[in-house]
Parts: structure tokens; C-alpha cells; sequence
């Protein structure tokens, strides 16, 4: 199974995010895409969310999913004890995003933006979709 994580690619937070998970991702399951780029757009249109969706998204094949739901769901397959976080998916979804929403509506104040790109190294190259 295909597993995409969109994320903001200006965000560094969100960049902070990826090297965590490429970290503990040793099966490397997890493929990347910044949401601000044309396979981005395109994933973004297929799963009919919106292009101004503020989200770390993840793709499995034909389903997706967005803000605390796609994190829980990434937690679950990263290694060690990260998938214990899925626990709390037992916490109603609106209450989940109101504590994710408030870290993402900050991101940008509190870690700032990137005006460049992360250099990736040959072998997380291969991890990043063109």
C-alpha cells in the first residue's frame, strides 16, 4: 500500500516533522510531497480536498486523511512505541483538531518559515515524490 504525507514545504515545523518521521520510518513506508507542489496540487484535487487546506494530509490509496487523524495515523506505523499514540483516536475527531488546528495556526509564529528547501540526502531522495 502507497502512503503519501503532504506537508507544508515553507513550514518549518512541518520539515522538522518529516526528518522525524523519515527517522523512524526505517521500513520507509511513508512517501512525501510538499502540498505546494504539482503532484501535491494533483492529490489534493483527486481526494477533493481543499487547495487551501492547512493540514499535514495523508494519502493511502484511495482514501485521505487530514489534520490530527492523519497524524495518529502516521504514528501507527512508525516504529518503537509512536504507535501507541493511535490510542487516542478514541478522543472525538472535533476535539483532536482543536489541539492540532491551535499548533498550526501558530507553526509559522512560533518555528518560523523557510526560504529554501531542505537538501535531502541521496537515499530520503528516493522518498520524495518529483
Amino acid at each position: 500500500m502507497q502512503r503519501i504525507i503532504l506537508f507544508d514545504g515553507e513550514c518549518n515545523f512541518c520539515d522538522w516533522n518529516v526528518q522525524f518521521i523519515i527517522r523512524r520510518d526505517p521500513k520507509a513506508l511513508f512517501l512525501f510531497a510538499p502540498l505546494q507542489s504539482e503532484q501535491g496540487q494533483a492529490l489534493l484535487q483527486k481526494h477533493a480536498i481543499s487547495i487551501d487546506e492547512d493540514s499535514i494530509i495523508l494519502v493511502e490509496e484511495d482514501h485521505s486523511y487530514i489534520q490530527s487523524t492523519a497524524v495518529l495515523k502516521i504514528a501507527r506505523h512508525l516504529h518503537r512505541l509512536y504507535p501507541l499514540l493511535y490510542l487516542f483516536i478514541i478522543i472525538p475527531r472535533p476535539l483532536r483538531d482543536l489541539f492540532y488546528r491551535f499548533i498550526a495556526n501558530n507553526r509559522y509564529k512560533w518555528f518560523g518559515k523557510k526560504d529554501e528547501c531542505m537538501i535531502p540526502t541521496p537515499e530520503q531522495r528516493k522518498r520524495f515524490l518529483p
